[in-house]
């Protein structure tokens, strides 16, 4: 497992777009990006999420940032997340969990004593030149993009 911090280059990836577009660290250069890792689409926590980021998408965007949101789901479930729920930003299907083993968010969990692989809800800022700027790792999932906008005030 990887443990990043502030200061470190996004890690090398592949992955794919709920359009089946190909997505690297490459296509982080260049601007800033909100990187977010969730655990699964239609789920309570992960919906507000995605709700939270879809709402302040214009205010996050006034501040120089895009949102790209992570989970092990498919691009078809992915699709359907994004048409449900208005979403207007890219989600990666990362259904291999390559991309959050690189991030070093995927870890065994723990629910009602049973244990399991599974996402550490993270979201990672990228600056331009592919440069870790911030880690929230207690995301407010009602209120996420306020709790990163309110980090840059």
């Amino acid at each position: 497992m990887t443990t990043l911090q502030v200061g470190d280059m996004a890690p090398d990836f592949r992955s794919v777009t709920q359009d089946g577009q190909p997505f690297t660290r490459a296509d982080l250069v260049g601007q800033r990006t909100i990187l977010y890792f969730y655990p699964k689409d239609n789920t309570s926590g992960c919906t507000l999420e995605a709700q939270s980021l879809r709402d302040g998408e214009a205010e996050l965007a006034a501040m120089g940032l895009r949102i790209v949101g992570v989970s092990p789901d498919s691009e078809r479930s992915h699709q359907n997340f994004c048409a449900k729920h208005a979403l207007n930003f890219t989600l990666l299907a990362d259904t291999d969990h390559s991309v959050c083993e690189a991030f070093g968010v995927w870890a065994e969990k723990s629910m009602y004593g049973r244990k399991y692989m599974g996402v550490l809800r993270t979201t990672f800022v990228i600056d331009a030149e592919g440069r870790i700027e911030r880690i929230f790792t207690k995301v407010d999932t009602r209120n996420h993009h306020r709790q990163i906008a309110e980090a840059y005030e």
